[in-house]
C-alpha cells in the first residue's frame, strides 16, 4: 500500500471483508459485540487488538475502515472518526488541554470554532491568545515557552486567508507545542499539512469527504500515540464517535473524492477568474488568483486553489441578498464541498454571532458571499451568477 497513489488509497485502503468476501464494505449496524467466554470478554477489556471491538462508542469495523482509509490518504499514522466536524475540533483540543494550559489561535475562524476557544476552553481555565493568522510576527510574539497548542484553519472561512503551516509549525515546535490544523478548505486531495509540519489535522467529513449533503461526520488525524492514548479515551467516554452507517457513506465518498474535488476546484478557479474585475464586485477572493494576498504561499502550499471562492458585492447586504435571491442553480445553504453549488451570506448566517467590529477586522463585510462550487457545468454556473449580478 505504501506504493499506491492517493486515488488508489482512497478506493482500497482499510478494507476489512467478512467471511462473505463482499465487494462493497459491510455496514456493521451493532451497538455491541459477543465474546466466546467470560475470559475472552475480560481479555478484550484489558487489551483489545486492532480487529477486536467492545462497544460501538469505542469502535466499530465499518468506522475503523473509514479511519484507516482517511489516514492512508492523508499520510497520518492513525485517525479517530467523530460525529461531526465540530466534534473533531472539540475533541482534538479538549482531549489534550487542562486548566492552566496556553493556546495560541488564529482569529479568523468558523463561528463554532471560535465558540470552543472563547467560551468552552476558557470556562475551564485554558488561556487562549488570538492572533492575525497571516502575521508571523504576531505568532512569534504570542507563542510562549508554556504554550501547549496552536490552532488555525489552513484556509480561513469565509475570507480564504492562507496560513503558513510550515512557518507556524516551526515556531510552535521550538517550544514543544502541538500544531492542530483545521484543513477543510484545503481538502484531503490537496492537503500537505503533515508534510509541512502539522501534528494533528481535523476535517469536517460533512464537507468534501461525503460531498453529497447526506450526513454529519468528522475525523481527527495524527500519530498513533496521540489518537489512541489522548483522543480515543476522551471521545469514547464523552460520546462523540461516528455511527457505522455514516462511516459507510463516508467510505463511499472517499472513493470518488479525488475526481469530485479536482473537477470542483477547476470550476472554482474558472469562476473566480471570470468574475474578477466585474464592476458589480469590490473584490473576488480565491487562493490561486494572483490578486490574492497570499497567492505565492497558496501556490506553494496547495496544488490547486480549492473549491470555494468569496465575492464582495457592491451595495452591501441589500445588494448581496438581491444576488442570492436571483440565483437559480446555486443553492442558498450553509454547507460547502457539496456536489451542488452553494452560496452563503456569512454576515447573517455562519458568522452572525461575531460582533460587528470583529467582522470588520476579519473582512467579513455585509456584501460578502461565500460560494462553494459543485459539479454542475461551469457554463451554466457562469450564466447563472452573471444573470444574478445583472439584477443589481
Amino acid at each position: 500500500m505504501s506504493d499506491w497513489k492517493p486515488r488508489t488509497r482512497a478506493v482500497h485502503s482499510g478494507i476489512r471483508r467478512s467471511q462473505y468476501n463482499e465487494v462493497s464494505e459491510a455496514i456493521f449496524l451493532t451497538q455491541g459485540f459477543v465474546y466466546d467466554s467470560a475470559e475472552a470478554a475480560e481479555a478484550r477489556f484489558i487489551d483489545a487488538g486492532p480487529d477486536e471491538f467492545i462497544y460501538a462508542r469505542y469502535g466499530n469495523p465499518t468506522v475503523r475502515m473509514f479511519e484507516d482509509r482517511i489516514a492512508a490518504l492523508e499520510g497520518a499514522e492513525d485517525a479517530f472518526a467523530t460525529a461531526s466536524g465540530m466534534a473533531a475540533v472539540n475533541g482534538a483540543l479538549t482531549s489534550m488541554l487542562k486548566t492552566g494550559d496556553h493556546v495560541v489561535s488564529a482569529r479568523a475562524l468558523f463561528g463554532s470554532c471560535l465558540y470552543i476557544l472563547e467560551e468552552v476552553l476558557t470556562r475551564y481555565g485554558v488561556e487562549v491568545t488570538f492572533v492575525d493568522g497571516t502575521d508571523l510576527d504576531q505568532w512569534g510574539a504570542a507563542i510562549r515557552p508554556d504554550t501547549k497548542a496552536v490552532f488555525f484553519e489552513s484556509i480561513s472561512n469565509p475570507t480564504l486567508e492562507v496560513v503558513d503551516i510550515k512557518a507556524i509549525s516551526d515556531l510552535a515546535h521550538m517550544v514543544g507545542a502541538t500544531v492542530i490544523v483545521d484543513n477543510v478548505f484545503a481538502t484531503p486531495v490537496f492537503s500537505r499539512a503533515f508534510e509541512l509540519g502539522a501534528d494533528v489535522v481535523v476535517y469536517s467529513a460533512t464537507k468534501h469527504i461525503d460531498g453529497q449533503g447526506r450526513a454529519l461526520g468528522g475525523v481527527i488525524l495524527g500519530t498513533q500515540d496521540f489518537i489512541r492514548k489522548t483522543v480515543e479515551p476522551y471521545m469514547k467516554h464523552t460520546g462523540g464517535s461516528l455511527s457505522p452507517f455514516t462511516a459507510w457513506m463516508l467510505l463511499k465518498g472517499l472513493e470518488t473524492i479525488d475526481l469530485r474535488v479536482r473537477a470542483q476546484a477547476q470550476s472554482a478557479a474558472t469562476l473566480a477568474a471570470k468574475l474578477e474585475g466585474n464592476d458589480k464586485l469590490s473584490r473576488v477572493l480565491y487562493p490561486h488568483l494572483s490578486s490574492h494576498p497570499q497567492f505565492d504561499l497558496a501556490k506553494a502550499q496547495m496544488q490547486a486553489g480549492g473549491t470555494v471562492l468569496s465575492i464582495d458585492v457592491k451595495g452591501g447586504q441589500a445588494a448581496a441578498f438581491k444576488v442570492l435571491n436571483a440565483l437559480k442553480i446555486f443553492t442558498i445553504s450553509n454547507n460547502l464541498g457539496d456536489a451542488k453549488s452553494i452560496v452563503t451570506h456569512p454576515t447573517t448566517t455562519t458568522h452572525q454571532r461575531l460582533p460587528d467590529d470583529q467582522k470588520q477586522h476579519l473582512g467579513i463585510t455585509p456584501g460578502l458571499i461565500r460560494i462553494s462550487v459543485g459539479l454542475e457545468d461551469i457554463d451554466d454556473l457562469l450564466k447563472d451568477i452573471n444573470h444574478a449580478l445583472d439584477v443589481i
